[in-house]
């Protein structure tokens, strides 16, 4: 059970997770996962130390856009949603998580390799990310 805390800072939204101390709905980590993701067009799940993280915030504000970021070790570790991360991204590293449009995109080597071959910026604008 988890409840959603707002926190905005830095890159734009940036969220973590509590465990529900009252009642709650009970949702799987899956499913809390595609929840946040389809609640904004560019979700980054994240752990603030990562700097595998740091870049992929770094280059969507480069971009100019404001990733909903969801700091998974803020306020407490939430293992359950990191496991989930990594079954969701195959075995590859957990975070950064990045989805858009509310689908996986993967990790910040999918990223990467999407802009540099010119994919990136078209599937930010599809997604209501980017206008320009």
């Amino acid at each position: 059970m988890y409840n959603i805390l707002y926190h905005v800072r830095g890159y734009g939204e940036r969220l973590s997770l509590r465990p529900a101390t009252q009642s709650s709905s009970l949702m799987s980590p899956l499913e809390i996962i595609h929840q946040l993701a389809s609640e904004s067009a560019v979700v980054v799940f994240s752990v603030s130390s990562c700097c595998m993280c740091h870049v992929v915030k770094r280059l969507f504000c480069g971009l100019g856009v404001n990733p909903t970021v969801y700091e998974l070790d803020e306020e407490h570790s939430d293992k359950e949603i990191e496991k989930a991360l990594l079954r969701l991204l195959g075995g590859s590293p957990s975070v950064p998580a990045i989805f858009v449009g509310g689908k996986l995109v993967g990790g910040l080597d999918r990223v990467m390799a999407s802009h540099i071959n010119g994919s990136l910026v078209p599937l930010l604008k599809e997604a209501g990310a980017l206008w320009l």
